[in-house]
């Protein structure tokens, strides 16, 4: 008879111990469990502190009255108002700055990057100059520079200058007057027509090329796309009797009165981020390029496609898979950067919100939380955003 022996409960300990799976588990157990120690006791020790200082943690003051004013905002703000508003039109101003800085950047940058390419040497090397010099300079230096040394030194309101000889575009040291748009009661109509007009070019955009690779024929749809854009909302516009009024800027003593402005300091901060950054973005468009074959130019060329249309329909679309990654953190990177618009004065996030309301309450760490939160959440918006767009142009095997 055959004596079964029951294995040790030493053996089975040195199982799981040297079973990978349970190491695993263990060791993030660990890990977890040594960051969330850490930050209880720092979140331990802040709230100590604060009590031995008689400070009060907590959002309470967010509706309090602010009590100052705010240089520049599309926002009715005034004194009156919360600090939680001063936050609201922090995150405005920001937001504004930097969409028009990521645009701007980005064509000057694909501009800058296809001109470094080119077969003409002197236009090439004015690009190359471009890049180096920009790229190698730091932003701080460039804002300081386009705002005391550009901006700051434009003539008097009564010397202002009239760009593109038009006398409602006026540039002087107050900054730049420009008209404001007033809105009439059914313009909301033409709102819609122009929301509608995209949708339908989009489909239309995709119908055509869907017809394109099934067929073979191109079918030139551009016309027909502006017709669809412009057609359906300007027909609105003119039913409902053109809502739609201009107020001027016009000079009126010191200064000029009526219209909109914006600040010589967010001139200068707009300036400074879009050319800072577009020689990055020129980089990133010239390694794209060069890392598509020169055989599917020779092949385009072979078809009797023009150089233009060859890097337009050929080259590029093929490129961007190269240039899209690194572009993702250059946009990430021109929000954060907006943020040293406080050296001039302009009146973002960091500056009305970070140091004015920081200074006036003293809830450092309630403050610093929130605008960390609000960098860290546009910047994980951009990645995702950006990151669909890469998936969708990446190749997939079959």
């Amino acid at each position: 008879m055959a004596v079964v022996e029951r294995p040790r409960s030493g053996s089975d300990l040195s199982s799981v111990i040297n079973d990978e799976r349970y190491r695993s588990i263990f060791y993030q157990i660990l890990v977890f469990g040594t960051v969330f120690a850490i930050a209880a006791f720092l979140v331990n020790n802040t709230l100590t502190n604060m009590a031995a200082q008689g400070k009060a943690a907590g959002f309470d003051f967010l509706l309090g009255t602010a009590g100052f004013a705010i240089a520049w905002t599309p926002l009715d703000y005034k004194p009156v108002d919360s600090y939680l508003f001063v936050y609201w039109v922090g995150i405005v101003n920001t937001l504004i700055i930097s969409g028009i800085s990521i645009v701007l950047t980005t064509i000057l940058g694909f501009v800058i990057g296809i001109l470094r390419l080119s077969k003409n040497w002197l236009i090439g090397q004015i690009a190359a100059w471009y890049v180096e010099v920009l790229r190698n300079t730091p932003l701080l230096l460039q804002i300081i520079f386009w705002y005391l040394g550009a901006f700051a030194n434009l003539p008097r309101p009564k010397q202002s200058v009239e760009l593109f000889g038009a006398d409602w575009l006026i540039l002087n040291n107050r900054g730049l007057y420009f008209p404001n748009a007033e809105f009439g009661e059914l313009f909301w109509l033409t709102a819609v027509g122009m929301l509608i007009s995209v949708v339908a070019a989009i489909w239309y955009n995709k119908r055509a090329i869907k017809q394109q690779l099934e067929t073979g024929v191109y079918v030139p749809i551009w016309w027909k796309i502006l017709v669809i854009l412009i057609g359906l909302p300007l027909a609105i516009f003119l039913v409902t009797g053109m809502p739609l009024s201009w107020e001027l800027p016009v000079l009126k003593g010191f200064n000029f009165q009526g219209g909109t402005f914006i600040l010589p300091a967010m001139c200068s901060v707009l300036v400074a981020l879009v050319i800072y950054h577009s020689a990055y973005v020129a980089e990133m468009v010239r390694a794209g390029i060069m890392s598509v074959s020169h055989g599917q130019t020779e092949a385009a060329y072979s078809l009797g496609l023009r150089p233009s249309w060859t890097m337009r329909l050929v080259i590029i679309p093929q490129a961007m898979r190269a240039i899209i990654p690194p572009m993702i953190s250059l946009w990430m990177n021109v929000v954060k950067n907006s943020s040293l618009a406080i050296a001039i004065g302009f009146p973002d996030l960091v500056n009305v919100f970070m140091q004015t309301s920081l200074n006036q309450s003293g809830h450092a760490i309630e403050i610093v939380a929130m605008v960390m939160l609000f960098y860290m959440t546009v910047s994980l918006t951009i990645s995702a955003c950006l990151n669909v767009y890469n998936k969708k142009i990446l190749l997939t095997e079959r």
